[in-house]
């Protein structure tokens, strides 16, 4: 290396540890509160598109950061990342089109490039120009059309259990994207299990399936994911929509806008997950064309996020920090 790009290069690294110490300063400063149910949904905002009303909590200021959840979840998921990411960037964890507590639009899709749309709106309409993403399950896969499709809207991707091009549906979902298409998923599953808390976190249950910790998810988790989508007919037959349009491969034909994009994206994988395959941390790995590798947690599965929120935390601002702007990539 020559001692001019040394030189940059120590730079960077420099103007980034000086950053993240000035962050975690500024976190001391101002410690955040825990982010329960009863402050997640006080915190609760929408903001008005043509999609519909998109229900939205906000935590934090400076850089914006994006959080997308996961089915048949919420923005509640993402609770402990805000507790601790909320000191370094203005957090903001929307409910889907379909899910939680956004109101749709009469007629909207719920198909995941009509997600991103509405992305697009509520960015728009907070007035946030790029974002670093964060993202699981389904999210996974919108967060993948968002940075292929806008790349100028994206700074860095953190991209957790998801969908790849070539799992997508994962063949697990297929029971649940059935039951949707005869208006019985929301009701038979998720009524069952917002009624008996016990039989959600049970091997059968939701817990025993996506969750490692036999104590999740909480009882004010399932209330807050599912109580939303058994409140009203409209409600449900949003949610059965977004499990119907999970049925088409969104990500089929990707691979080449993904291997163009020089997004900065880190994996990482729970490899206890029994509903996307084990390959796809590493295909996702090759797929992109700035990839910074994959962390895999052997004993995590699909939702791990919501266990081990100080593994997102980490992997966040380590991604972030090591972020500079392609006009100043003159070290690479």
């Amino acid at each position: 290396m020559s001692r001019r790009k040394f030189l940059v290069a120590n730079t960077v690294f420099a103007f980034g540890a000086l950053a993240g110490c000035a962050s975690s300063l500024a976190g001391g400063a101002r410690s955040s509160s825990r982010l329960d149910a009863g402050a997640f949904h006080a915190a609760r905002r929408y903001a008005k598109t043509n999609h519909g009303n998109i229900a939205y909590v906000e935590r934090g200021a400076g850089p914006a950061a994006l959080f997308l959840h996961g089915f048949p979840l919420n923005g509640f998921q993402w609770r402990g990342a805000l507790e601790r990411l909320s000191p370094y960037r203005r957090c903001i964890a929307p409910d889907f089109l379909g899910m939680g507590y956004t109101q749709v639009a009469e007629g909207q899709s719920c198909a995941p490039e009509a997600q991103v749309e509405m992305l697009l709106a509520l960015l728009d309409a907070l007035s946030v120009a790029s974002v670093d993403v964060v993202a699981n399950d389904s999210g996974g896969a919108v967060a993948q059309l968002l940075v292929a499709q806008h790349r100028q809207r994206v700074r860095t991707l953190l991209l957790t259990n998801c969908d790849a091009e070539h799992d997508s549906p994962p063949p697990a979902l297929l029971p649940v994207i059935e039951l949707a298409k005869e208006g019985r998923f929301v009701d038979e599953w998720l009524g069952r299990w917002h009624a008996d808390t016990a039989l959600a976190r049970s091997p059968e249950g939701i817990g025993g399936m996506c969750y490692a910790d036999p104590t999740h998810p909480t009882d004010e988790a399932i209330d807050t994911y599912f109580g939303p989508l058994l409140s009203t007919q409209r409600r449900t037959d949003n949610a059965h929509a977004y499990a119907v349009a999970l049925e088409r491969n969104a990500l089929a034909g990707i691979g080449p806008a993904l291997r163009r994009c020089k997004v900065p994206t880190r994996i990482v994988w729970g490899m206890g997950d029994t509903i996307f395959s084990k390959k796809s941390p590493r295909d996702l790995d090759h797929a992109f064309g700035h990839s910074r590798g994959v962390r895999l947690l052997e004993d995590s599965k699909l939702f791990w996020p919501e266990e081990r929120p100080e593994v997102i935390a980490e992997e966040a601002q380590r991604l972030w920090n090591a972020w500079v702007p392609t006009n100043a990539r003159t070290f690479r």
